[in-house]
């Protein structure tokens, strides 16, 4: 009879678990959520509480309707309800990110089994979903009311990316964030300023975000003759940095190897140059081109595999 033996593997072991990544992605939000509240007013307040919460709610009621581990503590479904927030603008009603933030835990998230197992971003995917059902609310932005507490106006304004060339704002207004725009995505300092935190704590690498942006400005500096002020107008326009650093960076939809990430990463930035610059859309087609990518993202696996701990490479 043979005997078999069980035994521990040589893992690599750390501190970090899924709840102290959560929480750091949190943390790295927080500016540009303070931003589109100082900008937008009580409301991006207001739709961040909801979204949040309806994010909780949902993973905890399905948890508990599935006789399954609450997993509420490990704090993506926060991140989920956080990062829908800020893809939709100040002037939706107060109903729309909860409906959101369900579509995106119970119908993205929880019924593939949960964190880790979602082949596509859960908020990007309800983000879509709301964009393609109620197109006009999620087109129609508030002007800023820079430190007006009370909100910005609701009057439907058009974004930089909608407006004519250069649309009026000048680059230093854009990167600042004194723009209309969804409630996270504005402020291009603050969405900085939390991918730098997220580098530093060794939650994302610089990969996926360089090469997503890298790609497209040079796909945008060549279709323009090397317009150098048309193409840093379309980097801070838009969802770019805000789906180049916390979007496209997801680990469930995301390669793993470095390789695999600057893969994907070139394929946000080409089929965004696309979707902006060939198809000439006033949308903002930012979240369908990671999603498109999220898709792909097995076969970049694939063809991108990690070498095995202690593989030697074989001479031929």
């Amino acid at each position: 009879m043979s005997k078999y033996v069980v035994s521990s593997s040589p893992h690599l072991r750390d501190n970090v678990s899924t709840r102290s990544i959560m929480q750091d992605v949190c943390i790295a939000m927080l500016p540009a959520c303070a931003a589109g509240i100082l900008f937008f007013g009580y409301r991006a307040a207001v739709i961040l509480a909801l979204s949040v919460a309806a994010a909780v709610l949902s993973e905890w009621f399905y948890c508990k309707a599935t006789h399954q581990k609450v997993t509420v503590g490990d704090f993506s479904a926060v991140v989920t309800g956080m990062l829908l927030a800020m893809n939709v603008p100040s002037t939706v009603p107060y109903w729309m990110p909860i409906i959101g933030s369900v579509i995106a835990i119970l119908l993205v998230k929880m019924i593939f089994g949960g964190i880790g197992q979602n082949f596509m971003n859960p908020a990007l995917a309800a983000r879509a979903i709301l964009a393609l059902s109620w197109a006009q609310a999620m087109n129609s932005f508030a002007t800023p009311a820079f430190g007006n507490i009370a909100g910005a106006d609701v009057i439907a304004s058009a974004t930089p990316i909608s407006g004519a060339a250069n649309g009026g704002f000048t680059l230093l207004q854009l990167f600042l964030g004194n723009v209309p725009g969804t409630i996270g995505e504005t402020c291009k300092l603050a969405l900085l300023v939390g991918a730098a935190y997220l580098v530093w704590r060794k939650v994302i690498s610089w990969h996926i975000p360089v090469a997503f942006m890298g790609s497209f400005a040079v796909c945008y500096l060549i279709a323009t003759g090397f317009n150098v002020n048309e193409t840093a107008y379309q980097l801070l326009s838009g969802g770019l940095i805000l789906g180049a650093c916390f979007m496209a960076t997801d680990y469930a939809t995301s390669p793993a190897t470095d390789a695999g990430k600057l893969l994907f990463g070139l394929g946000c930035g080409l089929l965004l140059f696309i979707f902006r610059f060939v198809k000439n859309t006033p949308a903002e087609w930012c979240s369908f081109a990671i999603l498109l990518m999220n898709v792909v993202s097995p076969l970049i696996e694939r063809v991108t595999p990690s070498k095995s701990f202690g593989e030697v490479k074989k001479n031929a």
